[in-house]
């Protein structure tokens, strides 16, 4: 094969991350040639046998410098950001990864003149009371003014074998006598299967995206807080009561949490302010065509996909209520 005929080299930014890893394996499915950008590649090598011998590379890459963003485009056809954080630890701040970063690597692939599909998230907001949201908002305001042809993709909460709600809320059961309810558990969501997102990003990568658009990912139910916890407990065979806490309280609470150093906060006053409004399509992205479907994708049901992964939090695992 002459390298006239290799094919198209892909960049894909946080590759090793939850969301990450699966546009990856979608991509590789395709033939594309991939460089996975991440901070420590020395953690990614799990990534390696998702493609063929060379198909997947790997390079050293922090978004709080431009040189290492620069070093990892300089040849690509495509660059797909998929990097994000739930919530700050150490030198992981909101605004250096989701504003900063994402501009710089939106300069990045304009330089090189790249297409770019990035990931943010429904309810990102550059006016935001969360610092999450706006950062998210922040950093699409910034793609669109430097790479106005961007493809940007918004999902609802995701789900699948890594994710940080339902496993989180699952593992809590196992020990906690009861479960919150934030905000009484109104707050309604669009779980969206991990796949599913990937498989989106790898259609715009594709050039089935409309170029300069962006896309709202949800999955084909809408639930209320409430719901997704009681979905989770018939999954894992677990009976737990709720308990209402009131916005102000959880936010107090996520507030000492967040004071526990080197380890993972159950909740953050920011998430709470996330809490605070729904995380569902708009009917404005219905309306123009900028969903799942419109990118010819039938989203799966989280019921469907659940079991595969929370079996380990049932009480006797895979074996019980005669589970095979």
């Amino acid at each position: 094969m002459t390298l006239s005929n290799l094919p198209p080299q892909v960049t894909v930014f946080g590759g090793s991350g939850f969301v990450g890893r699966h546009v990856v394996r979608a991509l590789a499915r395709r033939g594309y040639r991939i460089r996975v950008a991440v901070r420590r590649p020395d953690l990614a090598g799990f990534l390696q046998p998702i493609g063929g011998l060379g198909q997947i590379s790997f390079v050293q890459t922090n978004l709080r410098y431009r040189d290492s963003i620069d070093r990892a485009v300089h040849d690509a056809d495509h660059v797909v950001n998929c990097v994000g954080i739930l919530f700050e630890k150490g030198r992981q701040r909101f605004d250096a990864l989701q504003d900063f970063g994402a501009r710089a690597v939106a300069e990045a692939a304009r330089a090189r003149g790249a297409t770019l599909t990035h990931i943010s998230a429904i309810g990102a907001d550059a006016n935001s009371a969360s610092d999450y949201a706006r950062s998210k908002g922040r950093g699409e305001l910034g793609i669109r003014e430097v790479l106005p042809e961007a493809v940007i993709l918004r999902p609802s909460i995701v789900f699948g074998p890594e994710d940080g709600f339902f496993n989180k809320f699952a593992n809590m059961s196992r020990f906690a006598p009861v479960l919150p309810l934030i905000g009484g558990g109104h707050t309604k969501f669009q779980p969206v299967y991990v796949a599913d997102v990937a498989e989106a990003v790898a259609r715009s990568v594709d050039g089935h995206a409309t170029r300069g658009a962006t896309y709202e990912l949800g999955g084909p139910e809408i639930l209320t807080f409430r719901q997704c916890l009681e979905l989770m407990l018939d999954v894992i065979d677990r009976k737990r009561p709720f308990v209402s806490l009131p916005f102000g309280i959880a936010s107090m609470i996520g507030s000492f949490a967040s004071l526990v150093p080197f380890v993972e906060p159950p909740l953050t006053p920011d998430q709470v302010r996330l809490l605070r409004s729904d995380n569902i399509v708009s009917d404005e992205a219905k309306k123009e065509g900028r969903t799942l479907q419109a990118l010819g994708i039938a989203p799966v049901l989280a019921e469907a996909i659940l079991p595969s992964y929370l079996v380990r939090y049932r009480p006797q695992g895979q074996f019980t209520r005669g589970t095979a």
